[in-house]
């Protein structure tokens, strides 16, 4: 698969098998945008311009240098742009809107709901303002990092993707491509961590075995280990099948156990395509950010006790502990390529918030770089769920109530360069 994250130059160079120049630096990108229609938004359906349906736009500086004895220095630097305005952020199409379960006081166990429910809006608005892609804006956001091949193996150091989602990635069967893909069930809260800053990464190639090893480094006046995340992933990988299986554990601001994921994936060839699978488990007993929701709320003049009540109500909303998986199959002859694809996230807290998608993929290739998608999602929201799809480049939000199903139609045009 083709999407993996830009990755491709960092396994080779891992496992020794760049091309022998003293040193070359590549300049790459996609530029991906289409139309999007989607239902079931608060308000109403929504057609929008959009840049990344099937992947996001980026550009970026890919190098190496031969340095002699089986070492080489690498390093990648990936921007991350939005096609539709030229700008490197966005929000979801529902805009600040969190779901009922994060943003309904009664919902949300807090009585008598009518006192609490001004105090909910507030923290609930002040949240629902850091949904987004890159909001801080930065200039790679994507990924940099610089790196030094070994005989033994390469060092990573800088912006990464981590070990986790690069397992899920490889297994999802729309390599987190479109609203289909299968970590667009999952996506808030965020059931895997994407990137992480401050991180040193070994990885090692041979024949098909490829693993990594994670620890991030990110600083705190509170605790040293606060925000950091370790994880680890294996992958084998030979022409008629391929296993992984990838671990992140992350602490949160305090120092406390917060997200944990674990992805196990599979794909074999069947038939004239490929099926992949995938099953992952996620579990978040201490939600990062939510320390400081009381002190916020005492400043703004609320009584300490009613303050750390609506932090307890936010803490217990936005705790994780779920089940998803994902079968899929892929079809390429000629220039068409067809997807299917089925996923599911199964909340096991009171909320029981399950999200099913299911859908079909068309990409036809206008040439090797150039290519036409078409791409057609139904997300089936029960009980307290209501996730809305979104795309490879942003996050799709939430429906307008809680157990509104919603469907996603896009097309547009991707060129790889």
């Amino acid at each position: 698969m083709k999407r993996l994250f830009a990755l491709t130059a960092l396994a080779t160079a891992c496992g020794a098998t760049m091309a022998q120049t003293e040193g070359s630096v590549t300049l790459y990108g996609i530029a991906d945008g289409g139309l999007s229609h989607t239902t079931g938004l608060k308000g109403g359906s929504k057609s929008e311009l959009v840049s990344g349906i099937m992947e996001g736009t980026r550009f970026g500086f890919r190098g190496n240098e031969d340095l002699g004895g089986g070492y080489r220095a690498i390093f990648t630097l990936e921007n991350r742009a939005e096609i539709d305005n030229g700008t490197v952020s966005n929000r979801p199409p529902s805009g600040s809107q969190l779901p009922d379960r994060v943003s309904n006081a009664a919902l949300m166990g807090l009585s008598p709901s009518a006192v609490y429910q001004p105090l909910v809006d507030g923290v609930a608005q002040t949240l629902g303002a850091t949904v987004g892609v890159n909001l801080r804006g930065g200039l790679f956001d994507r990924q940099a990092y610089v790196g030094l091949v070994t005989p033994f193996g390469g060092f990573l150091f800088g912006r990464q993707y981590t070990p986790a989602y690069e397992v899920a990635g490889t297994f999802d069967t729309l390599g987190t491509q479109s609203s289909l893909a299968w970590g667009q069930v999952g996506a808030f809260p965020s059931t895997v961590d994407i990137r992480q800053d401050d991180a040193l990464q070994y990885r090692i190639q041979h024949g098909g075995l490829t693993a990594g090893v994670m620890v991030t480094f990110p600083g705190s006046a509170v605790k040293d280990s606060a925000n950091r995340l370790v994880g680890f992933q294996a992958q084998y990988k030979t022409e008629p099948f391929s296993v992984g299986v990838g671990y992140n554990s992350r602490k949160n601001e305090l120092g406390d156990q917060s997200l944990k994921s674990m992805v196990i994936g599979a794909s074999a060839k069947l038939g004239p395509g490929t099926v992949s699978a995938g099953y992952a488990t996620i579990k978040d007993e201490n939600p990062t950010g939510t320390s400081v929701i009381d002190d916020a709320l005492i400043a703004k003049g609320v009584p300490a006790i009613a303050a750390a009540v609506v932090q307890s109500a936010f803490v217990e909303a936005l705790k994780q502990d779920a089940t998803t998986y994902h079968i899929g199959y892929k079809l390429t002859t000629g220039p068409h390529t067809v997807y299917v694809a089925y996923s599911v996230l199964n909340d096991k807290r009171p909320a029981n918030a399950d999200v099913a998608s299911y859908g079909a993929v068309y990409t036809y290739a206008l040439s090797k770089r150039t290519d036409l998608n078409f791409v057609a999602t139904h997300f089936n929201n029960k009980n307290l769920a209501q996730a809305a799809p979104g795309q490879a480049g942003f996050v799709g939000g939430v429906t307008e109530s809680a157990g509104t199903d919603s469907n996603n139609v896009a097309v547009g045009i991707r060129h790889r360069f």
